[in-house]
């Protein structure tokens, strides 16, 4: 790890950036918004319901503890999945566009959805339940992870001039609603009975899915192909498929954006699906009570997470990246000692609290990512990156909070593995942008610059690691 941002990083993309037409860039970045939202929501409330009523429905031959943390290695199958879908759909919108590899993730996605929602039991169809129940949270995953590269791309590509942190805003701002949109859905089924709500109640957001990719499918098809886009394919074809030329020439910046990207990703699932299972069954809160803690956490996330796309596009990245994460360091312990309490008030509190550094920080990730590689192979490099580190760390994330608190009876041995994810992001964000700062900020399009020497074109972007030995 030393050694990994020492040596120069090769050039990107030298070619000023084609005009955009702004109703075409606010059409973009309306649709990336849209998708991404209903994308996250068929994808949240798997997780919502495998903390409250998979584990009984799917895994009824062991103990209730076995039986939700089965559902959670359920849940994580779906991140697993998530690169390959990376690799996969990432060639294919590398090689043929951005558009068309959205609209068929967006299909995937509404297919494995609505399965979950008429999939039977266990106690109807024995052991092919949860078999059939893995198989179609893997197509979930596979969905995703192609789907999040390509609404990234389809927001960035069409930004205006020195607006491409804030355009990758418009995607990630569809996981706190998307995951509020689930969260609520859920909310209004506790007010029926258990038994009604175990026998069919938690079919219902799967089911009303359908409705939602109808309406992400019009709006994605009203959309064009990227101008970037359609400027790589111009040039001369590509010599290499995308993850080979991936892997050769940037797997130093892969490796760094593996770890950049954790905290964005992996803490949301510490405070959401682990935090409610936990406070459900480990302390007196009801489900209704802390689904109600969660939901006023994810507004404030709504509300705040897009100041860090602000803030990453007027301050030194360097220097904004602390800024957003370390508080974390204080506010994560704080959020479990206030929900230990049992106390409403103090739990919604501390997790609005919580809620604000990794929000922000996830709200300028899109866009730090996209401008770290060439157009051609883009898509594949950022959803490599991303989709590698969520199989890796927010997948495993309930799961591995569960067990260390199986194992040890201590809240605070998962709060340590929260700190861990944080951290890792810090340290590698860093190194990624160690040395480096924002070129041009007022400007034009992203690249790498070649290091030592000056742009042929001056940017937008956010250049890499430093020459010197670390």
């Amino acid at each position: 790890m030393s050694n990994l941002g020492s040596a120069p990083i090769p050039d990107t993309d030298a070619t000023p950036a084609p005009s955009v037409d702004p109703k075409q860039g606010r059409r973009a970045g309306t649709a990336a918004f849209v998708g991404t939202t209903i994308e996250w929501f068929d994808f949240y409330i798997y997780g919502t319901a495998s903390a409250l009523v998979l584990g009984k429905l799917f895994f009824p031959e062991v103990s209730p503890a076995m039986g939700t943390l089965a559902a959670f290695a359920t849940f994580a199958v779906g991140f697993i999945a998530r690169p390959l879908g990376g690799v996969i759909f990432g060639h294919f919108g590398d090689k043929f566009g951005r558009k068309n590899t959205v609209i068929t993730t967006l299909l995937l996605m509404g297919m494995a959805t609505v399965g979950v929602g008429l999939l039977p039991t266990y106690e109807q169809i024995g052991f092919m339940a949860p078999i059939l129940l893995v198989l179609l949270r893997f197509i979930q995953g596979v969905a995703m992870g192609g789907e999040w590269g390509g609404a990234v791309l389809i927001a960035t590509e069409f930004a205006p001039p020195g607006k491409k942190i804030i355009y990758g805003a418009f995607a990630q701002q569809g996981s706190p609603v998307g995951n509020l949109l689930a969260t609520v859905s859920f909310l209004g089924l506790t007010y029926m009975s258990a038994e009604n709500f175990g026998a069919w109640g938690w079919r219902i957001p799967f089911l009303a899915s359908a409705i939602l990719i109808l309406v992400g499918l019009y709006i994605r098809l009203k959309i064009t192909e990227s101008p970037e886009m359609i400027a790589a394919t111009e040039k001369a074809p590509q010599k290499r498929t995308p993850i080979v030329e991936l892997l050769h020439d940037h797997w130093k910046v892969v490796a760094l954006a593996i770890g950049a990207v954790v905290a964005g990703v992996a803490i949301t699932y510490v405070k959401t699906t682990f935090a409610l299972s936990w406070a459900t069954t480990e302390l007196d809160f009801g489900r209704t009570e802390f689904l109600q803690v969660i939901t006023v956490a994810l507004i404030a996330q709504v509300i705040i997470q897009p100041f860090g796309a602000i803030l990453a596009s007027k301050v030194d990245a360097k220097k904004a990246i602390l800024i957003m994460l370390l508080p974390e360091l204080v506010l994560l312990p704080a959020m479990f000692l206030l929900i230990q309490t049992g106390n409403f008030w103090l739990a919604m509190f501390g997790m609005v609290l919580a809620t604000a550094p990794h929000a922000m920080y996830y709200a300028a990730l899109a866009g730090v990512l996209a401008q770290l590689f060439p157009t051609t192979i883009r898509y594949t490099g950022i959803s490599v990156a991303y989709q590698v580190s969520t199989a890796l760390f927010a997948g495993t994330a309930p799961f591995l909070s569960q067990a260390l608190l199986s194992a040890t009876g201590s809240i605070w041995v998962v709060v340590c593995l929260g700190l861990g994810y944080v951290l890792i992001s810090i340290v590698c964000m860093s190194l990624l942008l160690r040395g480096k700062s924002w070129i041009n900020r007022e400007g034009e399009t992203g690249h790498l610059a070649k290091t030592g020497t000056t742009p042929a074109t001056p940017t937008d972007s956010v250049t890499t690691a430093s020459t010197a030995n670390h």
